[in-house]
């Protein structure tokens, strides 16, 4: 079994300009076209069980929008592959209670959140409101971490040192997920400053770029019960991040927390 905790589709209607945006901001190709049906053909080619669909917000007004396309690809039920959506979060949501409290009873397992593109420092106290209702009401947070291409020259708004701020304002929180294997290209710092914590890893985007000796020093310091695999599709090809992970060697209960077991354990299934 395969899980992918974080990929991106669109509505179809604009799913293509979307992609194509976001393509040349951060001069990054995708691999497949966006939509819903995209993914699942990928999925199906790359053997990829589920997925994890996390929509970005990058205006508070678009909530209840994306909270109707989560809701409507929830709803679906597919033969041999299934794609899960999580709700997207923005700080400048005014009142987080309330709009969280719907995402949880609408069923959603999680929310989204992308500091970059939502102009706001992770350890904001806008953030750590939203986040303290998340905790509260058991919801997983998925977060951006790093450096991203669309935000070159601009401070990088979720660095390890800033999250450990808001872990520290939340009294932990065991449902986060940083993203990018905890920070992109801030692989140093993410080691000596948040490997061990108890928080997740996933391994989005980074694992073509990535050393390999990286990879073994963050699983033998972070452990093997806290990494997800995860692709960025479209930004990278599912199959592709496979065929990386499985080059690895790892021990085969190692590799199999990695690819599934560590995501259905959060996830619930």
């Amino acid at each position: 079994m395969v899980i992918d905790l974080h990929t991106h589709i669109f509505p179809d209607k604009i799913a293509g300009a979307t992609i194509e945006a976001l393509s040349n901001s951060a001069s990054i190709p995708p691999h497949s076209n966006g939509t819903l049906d995209g993914l699942l053909s990928q999925m199906e080619k790359s053997g990829v069980d589920i997925s994890v669909n996390l929509p970005v917000l990058t205006k508070d007004r678009q909530f209840d929008s994306v909270l109707s396309f989560g809701k409507e690809i929830n709803s679906k039920s597919y033969t041999g592959a299934r794609v899960i959506s999580f709700a997207g979060a923005h700080p400048d949501i005014k009142d987080p209670e309330e709009a969280l409290h719907r995402v949880k009873e609408a069923g959603f397992l999680g929310i989204k959140l992308h500091p970059d593109y939502q102009g706001t420092f992770i350890d904001d106290e806008k953030y750590i409101r939203l986040l303290a209702v998340a905790k509260e009401l058991d919801l997983i947070t998925v977060t951006h971490a790093g450096f991203d291409g669309a935000f070159v020259g601009q401070p990088i708004k979720c660095t390890p040192v800033r999250v450990l701020r808001l872990l520290d304002r939340l009294g932990g929180y065991d449902k986060l997920v940083l993203a990018h294997l905890g920070g992109n290209e801030l692989f140093d710092d993410v080691y000596r400053t948040l490997a061990g914590e108890s928080v997740y890893f996933d391994t989005s985007y980074v694992l073509a770029s990535t050393d390999k000796r990286h990879f073994y020093d963050m699983l033998e310091r972070h452990g093997e019960d806290k990494i997800l695999f995860a692709t960025d599709s479209p930004w990278q090809h599912q199959g592709e991040m496979l065929e990386i992970i499985r080059g690895y060697a790892l021990d085969k209960s190692t590799e199999d927390k990695i690819l599934f077991e560590n995501a259905k354990k959060l996830l619930k299934l």
